[in-house]
């Protein structure tokens, strides 16, 4: 039995303005129109189980909603407190499904990659799994076809057999200059950051290397909460693992570690010379989304979210435009936009975290204009969703419906609103609103107070478990 592990923990922070902390690129659709996370649950082999899903808190709902979108069901949605690389995260996973009479197959898989050759993957796949049933531990490594500095490497021994080889070592990405030279040696792969392996050989392993990672995720999940569809590990337990991934855990130490030549197309998606390597390109090697136009442009990927763009006489450039950011880079930097969002979390900028438009559970809200003392926001309330019973301490707020049917609690009462009427909702009062019909909800709130933050917001139920 294979048991498919995704983790979808990244910020993917390299492909910003597009992913954001609370909408990083997994849960995008970047190259399709499904999500890279969809994609990763979508071409899993036939004889895969449900998989269990990896992801933090702030992606919860986004990660669920994305099944349900694709008509799956998972294993269950591990949510982790605090993010400690990928060797507490399946050590989380392996420790719920092994017992003593079920020690299943597990595929780990990170949410954020492209493959294109589905029939090489699974091949590699039945690859792998004869080599775990053998109780090997199995990366699987791609074939340079470049001197790639954003990946890291898997070093391997001289070996004649073309389906797996021997592991020497692990390297982290490379300076420019390493990455050359171990092109030119022959004998580095790409670390696609996949493993299949027994649930029971990686605890043994893990118990041996990391024994702390060990009794801290056991601990941490002896205790977890069952909150609707996920599963919360303790923090105060899990906190305490080391952060450590898997390939210096253990791929690195144990000496049942082998690597499996994947040749399946494979991208990490992981920055944004990486994605426009995925893209149909004009004849000039353009690759342009949204309202675009070039003139004399060359080898420039252009993206609008919501203007025209126009471009004349440039080459080499990565331009993303959305509603409140915008980037410029030469495509030979594209790997240094990380430094920006680091930049823009030191300076608690909000464009780090959120798009103007803020997913929530209930549907999604859209920031149109904010002021000295008010903001105005467009609500989108989903069929038969509505938002937590609450109330603001610091604002009040002006309700105007554009289209649907809503359900209003106001204090009190409890009234129908319909397109064009409109209602006020008092600082201090307690209000929730509903969808009350069948199709989309669309309200313009218009909030008006001496502090308009998001959390000025006090819960007193919620159908989403939310504090």
């Amino acid at each position: 039995m294979i048991v498919p592990i995704i983790l979808s923990g990244g910020s993917g922070t390299r492909l910003w303005p597009l992913s954001r902390k609370l909408q990083p690129k997994q849960f995008m659709p970047l190259i399709n129109d499904t999500t890279l996370f969809q994609d990763t649950i979508l071409r899993l082999p036939p004889e895969a189980k449900n998989p269990i899903i990896i992801c933090n808190e702030d992606h919860r709902f986004l990660a669920a909603e994305q099944l349900r979108q694709i008509n799956k069901t998972s294993n269950g949605i591990i949510l982790e407190p605090i993010g400690r690389n990928t060797a507490p995260a399946i050590a989380i996973a392996a420790l719920k499904l092994y017992k003593n009479s079920e020690d299943p197959i597990l595929l780990v898989l990170p949410a954020d990659h492209q493959i294109k050759d589905i029939i090489s993957f699974h091949e590699s796949i039945k690859i792998a799994k004869k080599l775990a049933l053998k109780n090997k531990l199995v990366a699987f490594g791609i074939r340079p076809d470049k001197a790639e500095a954003g990946y890291g490497y898997i070093e391997t021994e001289k070996n004649n057999n073309s389906e797996f080889q021997e592991i020497k070592s692990f390297k982290e990405k490379p300076t420019q200059e390493v990455a050359y030279k171990y092109f030119k040696s022959g004998r580095y792969l790409w670390n696609s950051g996949m493993f299949m392996f027994k649930a029971s050989v990686f605890l043994n392993e893990l118990k041996k290397f990391e024994p702390k990672i060990f009794n801290y995720c056991k601990k941490s999940l002896q205790k977890k909460h069952k909150d609707l569809d996920f599963i919360r590990l303790v923090k105060d337990e899990f906190i305490k693992c080391p952060d450590k991934s898997i390939d210096y855990a253990i791929m690195e130490h144990t000496e049942e570690s082998t690597v499996v030549l994947l040749d399946a197309q494979w991208s990490d998606v992981g920055s944004w010379d990486s994605l426009m390597s995925t893209k149909l390109k004009d004849k000039d090697g353009n690759v342009t989304e949204g309202d675009v136009i070039l003139e004399k442009v060359k080898n420039t990927f252009t993206h609008s979210s919501n203007r025209l763009i126009s471009l004349a006489g440039i080459e080499n450039l990565i331009i993303i435009d959305t509603i409140d950011a915008l980037l410029i880079t030469n495509k030979n930097n594209s790997q240094d936009i990380k430094n920006i969002v680091e930049k823009l979390n030191n300076q608690n900028r909000s464009e780090a975290i959120n798009h103007r438009k803020v997913i929530r559970p209930w549907g999604y809200f859209d920031s149109i204009k904010a002021g000295n003392g008010f903001q105005v926001k467009k609500l989108c309330v989903n069929p038969n969703a509505k938002i937590s019973l609450q109330k603001h301490k610091y604002r009040s707020e002006h309700w105007v419906v554009i289209c649907g049917v809503a359900k209003i609690t106001c204090g009190e009462k409890k009234f129908i609103l319909t397109k064009n009427q409109s209602t006020y909702i008092p600082k201090g009062e307690i209000h929730r609103l509903e969808n009350y019909g069948d199709e989309l909800l669309e309200i313009i709130e218009i909030q008006t107070g001496e502090y308009l933050g998001e959390d000025d917001i006090i819960r007193l139920e919620d159908d989403f478990h939310r504090n």
